[in-house]
């Protein structure tokens, strides 16, 4: 084409969409976003925003039961659920400008409401439009996927999606998958009253997690009376005289009653039906799209970012990708940037916190590394005692003898803040040492990163140095 309506079009509004469109803008570049349902996806309609606000009042409950502990009179906990879920919507519609589009409109961004079909590399259909662009960037997001259990369509279930048009606190939930989102509402759910059963295939919850971190959220579990079902397959549903979770695991069967029953094993991406393979888009058997270390598709115009693009779901690193699909897609015939995966920090909001960056004691086994590990325990960390929030740790993974980061994990309060510190060292390779020689703020819970990365110098002492050191010491005493 010798003219185009666009330099750019963006097809979804969530992270990923959102900050290509943004940067887009932000180098005047002439962007047409398209949403086909609400502006800023799933983080903030469905995913992140709700799911923290409502894990707010699950924590307020938690700290009121506590009331003794702080030297308060005993207060009773009653939660009004239909009130929590006003308060979620509440904090939804508080940070709905930000991604809103009169917000967009001002930097310059044409959004457009409506179902986008690509119908060649460089043609955009909504509705009775036809846009041209030069490029475009896909970035339509990921579902709740449901499983093929057998009966489950039969009767009404919830997923991440729909679970926050609930009125009513469910008696009895059934929670499928102990992963990240299911433990997160599980025990927000617990905390507010319902009786929780989490049902899980694999033999830990958080099955990325090393053991003894899944160990922590499992005690934390039972503490809060949630019913953890690990090994076991949910085969089918039955509703005859109540609603039944009918599971294997290997000693048989256990059928679980419930009022409500919460989807929560994963998702998958919105590949299916843009017709994709019909333009030449190849997609990975999960229903990614496939592309290349620069985010371009099989059509090198056509860039993804975000779920859809995998192979990390998560807000932050959409719109990371964000950043090199915009970039290449109206740059890259100057210079074209490598998406840079090697550092991608990610948390499970649970109570205790669990954050991790980089490879865990699992991965760095499967990789057949020469590693080590310190930990430091936050249980003897001043703030944390005195908040009364004492437990949890923080391992460290290295290279053996060296103080090269290669991982972290953070089980504890306000873990997924502690991390922070450890995405900057190893996005700029600082080590355990210059950690341990910078000044942390007392009394914090961020001196807990100073006080590991002591424990690991205490390992490495120069032992020989020192007897020489100590025989000094002798003979100026003489």
């Amino acid at each position: 084409m010798s003219k185009f309506d666009a330099n750019i079009v963006v097809i979804g509004a969530g992270s990923a969409g959102l900050v290509s469109a943004y940067i887009a803008a932000a180098v005047k570049a002439r962007v047409i976003l398209i949403e086909r349902h609400k502006m800023g996806g799933d983080c903030l309609n469905t995913g992140c925003v709700p799911s923290k606000a409502l894990l707010r009042s699950a924590k307020v409950a938690t700290y009121m039961r506590r009331a003794e502990e702080f030297g308060m009179a005993a207060v009773p906990v009653q939660p009004l659920f239909d009130q929590v879920m006003k308060r979620v919507h509440s904090i939804i519609q508080q940070i709905e400008p930000h991604d809103s589009v009169e917000r967009y409109t001002e930097l310059g961004v044409e959004c457009l409401s409506g179902e986008a079909r690509i119908v060649d590399p460089h043609t955009v259909q909504v509705g009775d439009r036809s846009i041209t662009t030069r490029s475009i960037v896909i970035a339509a997001g990921a579902r709740p996927f449901v499983p093929p259990i057998a009966g489950l369509e039969k009767l009404p279930f919830l997923t991440s999606d729909n679970v926050w048009q609930l009125q009513q606190l469910p008696k009895r939930l059934v929670v499928l998958g102990g992963g990240p989102i299911g433990c997160e509402l599980s025990q927000a759910f617990a905390k507010l009253g319902s009786q929780v059963t989490v049902v899980e295939m694999m033999d830990q919850l958080m099955g990325r997690e090393d053991g003894d971190v899944a160990d922590v959220i499992k005690q934390t579990f039972d503490k809060d009376g949630i019913r953890v079902l690990t090994g076991h397959k949910a085969v089918r549903v039955s509703n005859e005289h109540e609603k039944v979770l009918h599971c294997e695991y290997a000693n048989g069967e256990v059928e679980i009653t419930f009022d409500e029953i919460l989807v929560a094993v994963g998702r998958r991406a919105n590949s299916d039906g843009m017709e994709l393979e019909r333009l030449g888009i190849k997609l990975r058997p999960n229903g990614t799209i496939e592309t290349d270390d620069y985010l371009r598709t099989s059509v090198p115009n056509i860039f993804a970012a975000g779920d859809i693009a995998g192979p990390y779901q998560f807000t932050h690193t959409a719109a990371h990708q964000a950043w090199f699909a915009v970039v290449n897609a109206l740059f890259g015939f100057v210079k074209k940037f490598k998406v840079d995966y090697r550092v991608i920090p990610w948390a499970t909001f649970t109570m205790p916190e669990v954050a991790r960056v980089g490879i865990n004691e699992r991965e760095a086994e499967q990789q057949n590394l020469d590693y080590e590990v310190t930990r430091y325990g936050i249980d003897d960390l001043d703030r944390a005692i005195a908040d009364g929030e004492a437990y949890g740790f923080i391992k460290v993974i290295t290279p053996r003898g060296k103080d090269r980061i290669l991982g972290v994990t953070i089980v504890g309060h306000h873990a997924g803040d502690l991390i922070s510190e450890y995405v900057l060292a190893m996005k700029h390779n600082i080590g355990l040492n210059k950690i341990l020689g910078t000044i942390h703020l007392y009394p914090s819970l961020a001196e807990s990163n100073k006080f590991v990365a002591g424990n690991w110098k205490r390992e490495h002492q120069p032992h020989k140095l020192l007897a020489w050191v100590e025989k000094f010491h002798a003979w100026r005493r003489s």
